[in-house]
């Protein structure tokens, strides 16, 4: 099993307005991913919203993903995700980016895909409605692909369209492409996205056993997909928690027994494209207050809807997730309560003390899948020119 970690540009309550704090939580962001490549974690996912006051502040991952590339030299980079309206951005632009952040990061780019988190999102783009999102996500997903591949891609779908051939730059490095995976919110979604096989960004709002039945659907339409997208499968469910993991575990049980639930309430307001979570409580009714004892952390832990607690004991509960199936596990950060300085303590705890008792693979195992791609369009679209040659490419002089 491997681990990551997710980056929302969350900021709530009044910082959300005050552009000093606003700036200071993208720096500590990138300060976090940064010092994750140096202790064990194999993958950093950066999220894409728009307009989510508070809940997100990350709309433009592109440049952090850059930014992160640069500064790192094992961590994989991914986007989650990069939203599929057509009214939006046109799909070029989004094969594009994709295509130019694969050579940025020297192959280590995760191409996380999907809708849009829900209706106050897409109708910042030209009114766009969720009804529709569905139908651009399936048109657009079969076709960057395409636009990776040929050098005369030509299309005219139902929500977007490039008339004449045009050759769409830069290719993927290698020759093949980023893994690409989709957000599964809703439990039909994990068949799809295993019939699809492309991996699955999943999302934990429930006690962890629930999960067990979506992932064995995943895995079990993975088995044989019937609408392969891309070169090679990815067969990987990734699931998204909370962890509080110090070496003092009394000072990680007292961050997890502060108020907590505001997020949810910002997930309940805004995500409404999947399942509400329980309480469904919503933005601005204040998050229900619970007294956590010491009792309810517990059933809180036992229930997978947190990890909590020294090393030795966060080592125990991971097994919960390898238990149902993940392939990898990813933690949202920083989590309520935490501090700065104790979001750096947790890279570094987890990192060195927990992820080497379960991944012992130096390799991304998205890179052992990439290495099994086989083309599955031809170069050209169209007919190619009588008399129509390649070349050998040129030689540059070593300085000019």
């Amino acid at each position: 099993m491997e681990f990551g970690l997710f980056f929302n540009g969350y900021l709530p309550g009044p910082a959300a307005h005050d552009h000093d704090s606003e700036h200071a939580m993208l720096m500590n962001e990138l300060e976090y991913a940064i010092l994750a490549d140096s202790h064990n974690w194999k993958y950093s996912w950066f999220g894409e919203h728009h307009c989510l006051t508070e809940y997100s502040h990350l709309s433009a991952p592109a440049p952090f993903m850059g930014y992160v590339a640069a500064k790192t030299e094992r961590i994989h980079i991914g986007s989650a995700i990069t939203s599929f309206p057509t009214t939006k951005e046109h799909p070029v632009r989004i094969a594009e980016r994709a295509a130019m952040l694969d050579h940025i990061t020297e192959g280590r780019f995760e191409f996380g895909t999907g809708r849009g988190a829900g209706s106050h999102e897409v109708r910042t783009f030209n009114g766009t409605e969720t009804a529709a999102t569905k139908a651009m996500w399936d048109e657009v997903i079969h076709e960057i692909p395409r636009m990776w591949a040929q050098e005369d891609y030509q299309y005219d779908g139902e929500h977007f369209s490039v008339p004449t051939p045009h050759n769409v730059l830069p290719k993927p490095l290698g020759g093949s492409h980023p893994p690409i995976w989709v957000a599964c919110g809703n439990p039909a979604t994990f068949a799809k996205a295993g019939s699809h096989g492309i991996g699955a960004i999943a999302f934990n709002f429930e006690p962890i056993h629930n999960l067990k039945g979506r992932i064995e659907a995943y895995k079990e339409a993975a088995e044989s997909p019937t609408d392969q997208i891309g070169q090679y499968q990815n067969n990987n469910v990734m699931m998204t928690n909370a962890v509080i993991c110090l070496e003092d575990r009394e000072e990680a049980r007292r961050i997890a027994k502060q108020d907590r639930g505001y997020r949810v309430t910002m997930v309940n307001l805004y995500h409404d494209t999947m399942p509400k979570s329980p309480d469904a409580i919503v933005w601005p009714t204040p998050p229900r207050h619970i007294e956590w004892t010491d009792e309810i952390l517990d059933m809180a832990i036992e229930g997978g809807y947190m990890l909590c607690g020294n090393p030795e004991e966060v080592c125990e509960q991971v097994v919960r997730y390898q238990d149902v199936g993940c392939d990898q596990v990813v933690f949202g950060t920083p989590d309520e309560g935490f501090n700065h300085e104790q979001v750096l303590e947790m890279i570094e705890v987890f990192g060195d003390k927990v992820i080497p008792e379960f991944d012992t693979d130096p390799v991304h195992s998205t890179t052992r899948y990439r290495r099994n791609a086989v083309p599955t369009f031809p170069v050209f679209n169209g007919a190619v020119p009588d008399g129509l040659t390649r070349t050998r490419p040129p030689t540059f002089p070593v300085s000019i």
